[in-house]
């Protein structure tokens, strides 16, 4: 029996299909025929000998692929690793660049910006912000993808439509997880992947090998929904490596390759024929794809040998090119002109699905709800705690007397402040090096959206733990005991750690290599500190302009002016007194010029920030 629960669950999720079904209506994307003609690739190489002033050579990746998939078709690109299937995907889907030639058209049109918003790619590694649940994370992509025709209530009941015909329920609200947390299963995030891509209702999706990490039933059960997808009118592509003979029978077209070059290309169904009547067929009952991939590999009648794989590999090759090259050619050119096709043009939607703002808002909630935990993990708080009550009891009730020890925690402030936020700011770029293309390779936002939403998500995170610190060390160390002073000293340290973390965004999206960025940016790191005017006072003229461009300069001459005046006087001996402006520490730093350090800061923010930005252009697949 069903109980009342169950019923109404199951009335929901109907009704949600229908509202969806009726968004997939009212924005049919159907009827985009895709042609591609000689396409070719190639990059270039060292030759691998070693030796100096070795030269560069070119390696052919694809060699001159042709066909065109319809729409309602679904075309699996079939071939071993290496065989150029990821490639020959990319470049399809507009996201290859380098040297291609050939012809790739939709609808008898080159690839257009504007074609983000109407294509889907699922990619081979799924990219996921690791504290988001899957709710989240369909959601979010909803809110940015979908148009602003819907409302945000629509768009977040499709996501969660989404969640149920890929059978995501249970998992729903777990996090997507990654190598150091532990979240959804592989499969459950492939599933969330291709989640992603059909909200959108593509009419051309592509997906690179969409069933890898997945059991016999669960590729199943995905491969029926592309093919519904495009049952429904849609063109859908896929590379996938080795189909049980279930799904091999679900495309309607294959394109086997080898090394680049194709073997077949046809119906699905027409495939062992072909190969039949050109002399290769299997020496037992097999697989139809196990049977491909050994002639994609060069095996035939279980011959092992290499040089006769290699002979294998060119009969089948050459084969291609007397019985199917041209009447491939022939059908491609026909379908063009035949072929009653609804043409998209670039004036009837535009780049973006939603404003700017909006991007902006939905993206700094995303980036707060991942930062979150992040900068607040319980191991970070107790990282500052301790620092925090460390330093508080080593200054433990200071006063001018000890006027050097006071100096030396002010001089701390401003290392420590200035090393940990350029630190943590360091690993931003790279880390989401990968999610960043994917994104902004399917159209999702504007990368200055992206970019000032990730800078302000920061600034509570980036903020909270100094304060903190702050108000820890200051009052133990008993320096000055005004609001005024606290108030000074406070804005010079969170100052600083805005400019700390522009340099480190900086570092990072230039260098892009963890390990790289992290050496230069011990590098400049230490170089502030040494000019910082702490540990040495005299240094040489032809080097002396470092410290203009030292955070750590400016940060301890702004707190130095934040708890003394030059004329104050402090117990320099037993029964002496001294001007605090006269102590050789201070006075080389001097405690004027308050507006100039501040003027330097602000110039650094927006310089380093200026750069990581302009650093960012060049990934993936941007324009602001």
């Amino acid at each position: 029996m069903i109980n009342g629960d169950d019923r109404n669950q199951s009335a929901k999720h109907e009704n949600l299909w229908y509202q969806y079904a009726d968004y997939l209506v009212a924005n049919d994307n159907t009827n985009d025929l895709m042609q591609f003609e000689e396409v070719s690739y190639k990059i270039k190489l060292k030759n691998g000998s070693g030796a100096k002033g070795s030269k560069m050579v070119e390696k052919t990746i694809l060699n001159g692929i042709t066909g065109s998939v319809q729409p309602g078709e679904m075309l699996a690109l079939l071939g071993p690793s290496g065989s150029g299937k990821t490639t020959l995907l990319s470049a399809l889907g507009g996201r290859l660049g380098g040297r291609i030639t050939g012809s790739i058209t939709y609808n008898g049109k080159s690839f257009t910006n504007s074609m983000n918003r109407n294509t889907g790619f699922v990619t081979q590694d799924d990219k996921f912000h690791v504290h988001l649940t899957v709710t989240e994370t369909l959601v979010y992509t909803a809110l940015l993808r979908l148009p602003k025709t819907l409302t945000k209530e629509e768009k977040i009941q499709h996501a969660e439509e989404v969640i149920t015909q890929l059978g995501l329920t249970k998992c729903k609200n777990t996090v997507m997880g990654g190598p150091f947390l532990r979240g959804v299963s592989g499969g459950e995030r492939k599933r969330v992947s291709i989640g992603q891509e059909i909200l959108i209702n593509p009419s051309l999706l592509f997906l690179d090998e969409p069933t890898s990490g997945l059991d016999s039933t669960s590729a199943q059960q995905v491969v029926t929904l592309l093919s519904e997808l495009a049952k429904g009118g849609r063109t859908v592509l896929m590379s996938i490596h080795q189909p049980s003979s279930r799904l091999y029978y679900m495309f309607n077209k294959m394109l086997v390759l080898s090394e680049g070059n194709p073997l077949y290309f046809g119906k699905g169904n027409e495939t062992m024929d072909y190969f039949a009547g050109i002399g290769f067929t299997p020496s037992v009952t097999m697989n139809p794809a196990d049977f491909l991939l050994d002639l994609a590999n060069g095996v035939h009648m279980d011959e092992m040998d290499m040089g006769k794989r290699k002979k294998v590999k060119q009969q089948l090759i050459s084969a291609y090119k007397i019985n199917l090259d041209d009447k491939v050619k022939s059908e491609t050119d026909s379908e063009g002109h035949m072929l009653d096709y609804k043409d998209h043009d670039d004036k009837d939607f535009g780049r973006w699905s939603i404003s700017w703002g909006q991007q902006f808002w939905v993206l700094l909630r995303r980036d707060i709800k991942q930062r979150k935990n992040e900068s607040f993990s319980s191991l970070k708080i107790a990282q500052i705690s301790v620092m925090s009550l460390l330093c508080g009891l080593l200054w433990w009730k200071s006063s001018t007397a000890e006027l050097q020890d006071q100096i030396g925690l002010l001089f701390f402030y401003s290392m420590m402040w200035g090393l940990l936020p350029l630190f943590q700011a360091l690993f931003t770029f790279p880390q989401e090096r990968l999610m960043l293309t994917k994104e902004r390779s399917s159209g999702m936002y504007r990368l200055s959206s992206y970019f000032m939403a990730r800078s302000a998500s920061d600034l509570p995170m980036e903020l909270a733990l100094p304060v903190g610190f702050i108000i820890i060390t200051y009052w133990m160390a008993c320096l000055k005991p005004t609001a005024f002073h606290f108030f000074k000293t406070s804005v010079a340290v969170l100052y600083t750690v805005l400019v700390s973390q522009g340099v480190g965004l900086a570092i990072g999206s230039m260098v892009m290599n963890i390990r790289s960025a992290a050496i230069l940016a011990a590098v400049i790191v230490n170089a502030f500190f040494l000019v910082g005017g702490y540990y040495i006072r005299n240094v040489p003229s032809f080097i002396a302009w470092l410290k203009y461009l030292s955070i750590t300069h400016h940060c301890y001459k702004l707190l130095l002016s934040s708890q003394y005046k030059s004329d104050e006087m402090y117990a320099c001996g037993p029964n002496i007194t001294c001007r605090i402006g006269s102590l050789p520490t201070i006075e080389k730093i001097g405690l004027g010029g308050e507006a100039i350090s501040y003027l330097s800061l602000t110039a650094m923010l927006v310089f380093f920030r200026l750069i990581a930005y302009l650093a960012l252009l060049r990934v993936g697949k941007v324009s602001h």
